[in-house]
């Protein structure tokens, strides 16, 4: 028997007993040490505000179905492999691996839908990984340039990892946009130049105007000074993105990482916008964009999340730490108190 975290209704979890089958002749068992909750994802779940006829994710075996109470969800679970199946290579017996599964305390699961972690990193290191794939998809998406300006407006586990991620990159600067004060502390340590308070900032002068590109250029249409080139939304909240559009510029890009679930969004598309010629772009890690798919595939792009991960100080988001028994009070701390709890795990 193993230990399943099921939502049950929204705002309601349980941790119930599940029977862990033999496993099939390509399939592995894996007795897990430790997950993330993912706190954009699973808050939506959490609250109730996903249709219960979306699918869950068609491209993984585990996490199939739709989300239609009860069901059980997660998709970063480090473990080790105690069981094969008959046509698996028995070097896998024994091996540490990330799970694209479920919480839960044991299971079994197909060899395709788990990743060996290399030598050097940890367990609590590893559970990173699906989202910093994500944060490698988003800057892809993004195309940051050399000398642009960047906003990333929301600083939860998704948007501190992209902003670690951009800070390597040869920008004229990179600030962020977060209401909580201890993240943007965080933010800062992870590399951003400056955090500001989406209360006390005007998200349309971010930037110092002397250093515009576009001054003196002949259309005042084209002059945007204090904007940005490049904006991510990843605050999970609909009105951010309003927020984004005004802090980009002429011919700039807003790349929208954030699930919004069922609640709607609003925008001002005004003629701001469109004489501004501002690119909207969608950005989901499930898929490749299209003028990508000739040269990388889902496995180069993992494989650059595991190079990028090593270099994350991810301890620094690590806020709360509760046996799997406890996940009820997990998700509790997540919707009740944002401004402390960044990333939780769960033990096992």
């Amino acid at each position: 028997m193993a230990r399943t975290v099921y939502f049950t209704a929204p705002y309601e979890v349980a941790v119930r007993e599940t029977s862990v089958s033999d496993p099939d002749p390509d399939e592995l068992v894996v007795e897990a040490s430790v997950s993330a909750i993912s706190p954009g994802t699973e808050l939506l779940l959490y609250r109730g505000e996903v249709s219960p006829e979306t699918a869950a994710d068609e491209t993984l075996e585990s996490l199939g179905g739709s989300f239609s109470y009860p069901f059980p969800y997660g998709y970063a679970t480090v473990g080790t492999v105690t069981g094969i199946g008959d046509d698996v290579d028995p070097e896998w017996r024994g091996e540490t691996v990330l799970a694209f599964h479920p919480h839960a305390s044991e299971f079994t699961v197909g060899v395709d839908a788990v990743c060996r972690v290399p030598d050097g990193i940890s367990p609590e290191q590893a559970v990173f990984l699906p989202n910093v794939e994500t944060a490698v998809t988003l800057v892809h998406d993004g195309e940051p340039a050399l000398g642009e300006r960047a906003v990333v407006v929301g600083q939860g586990v998704i948007g501190l990892l992209t902003t670690a991620i951009l800070s390597t990159f040869p920008l004229e600067e990179l600030v962020t946009v977060e209401i909580h004060d201890s993240r943007r502390e965080l933010s800062t340590a992870l590399g951003a130049d400056r955090s500001v308070s989406p209360s006390t900032t005007d998200l349309a002068d971010l930037f110092d105007p002397s250093t515009d590109s576009f001054t003196g250029a002949a259309r005042d249409t084209a002059a945007e000074p204090g904007r940005a080139d490049l904006t991510y939304e990843l605050s999970g909240n609909p009105a951010a993105l309003d927020d984004a559009i005004a802090a980009t510029g002429y011919d700039g890009r807003v790349v929208v990482g954030s699930w919004y679930g069922t609640k709607p969004v609003t925008l001002s598309l005004d003629d701001r916008f469109h004489r501004s010629r501002i690119d909207l772009r969608a950005s989901q890690v499930s898929t490749l964009a299209p003028e990508r798919r000739g040269r990388w595939s889902v496995s180069r792009r993992l494989q650059t999340a595991w190079r990028r991960l090593r270099d994350i100080e991810t301890e620094r988001l690590v806020t709360h730490r509760l046996p799997v028994s406890e996940a009820p009070e997990a998700y509790d701390i997540l919707d009740d108190d944002p401004a402390s709890a960044v990333q939780v795990l769960l033990t096992y």
